[in-house]
């Protein structure tokens, strides 16, 4: 996948997802079946998981000095979703959302949309190398170059959307 194929992929992913939220009922979106997430919290999940990237991105210096470059061979985008299957998938403490009312749909929805146009913009900043071979830590996989976490990043949208999609069924 090039550069502006993947800032596309994730970019339109969480587009649909917002999109599809946005096209919910306010007793939809505050729903939940069996205790999983309402559809607002899982919309609230993906932005949370999104707040680290306008901080990290800016700063290629300082991502080669704490974390330095990749060691292995490069994983596809098939092969992270494959290694992110065999983690717990377990949401660290700062990634789970609190219960969200149907009243910050519009918040979220912005905040959304700000976050990923930034981060949209600090990734067409990297060069294809630059995204293969330097890397961020991701709190279930360890280190991944950029590219693979964006990889990820643009699966996490649609892995929620589809969740959602489950939980209003």
């Amino acid at each position: 996948m090039t550069k502006q194929e993947l800032i596309k992929a994730f970019y339109d992913n969480h587009k649909e997802m917002s999109d599809y939220i946005n096209s919910l009922t306010d007793e939809q979106f505050v729903f939940s079946h069996n205790d999983k997430w309402t559809a607002g919290q899982q919309f609230s999940h993906v932005y949370l998981a999104l707040l680290p990237f306008p901080k990290i991105l800016p700063s290629k210096e300082f991502i080669v000095q704490k974390f330095g470059k990749i060691d292995r061979p490069i994983w596809s985008s098939d092969t992270v979703i494959e290694n992110y299957f065999k983690t717990s998938r377990q949401a660290p403490q700062q990634f789970l959302p609190e219960q969200v009312s149907s009243e910050q749909k519009a918040t979220i929805t912005a905040d959304l949309q700000k976050i990923t146009l930034t981060i949209h913009q600090l990734l067409d900043q990297y060069t294809d190398e630059e995204l293969d071979t330097l890397v961020i830590p991701h709190p279930l996989l360890g280190k991944l170059t950029i590219r693979e976490m964006f990889y990820l990043m643009a699966y996490h949208a649609t892995h929620h959307l589809n969740q959602t999609k489950e939980n209003l069924k």
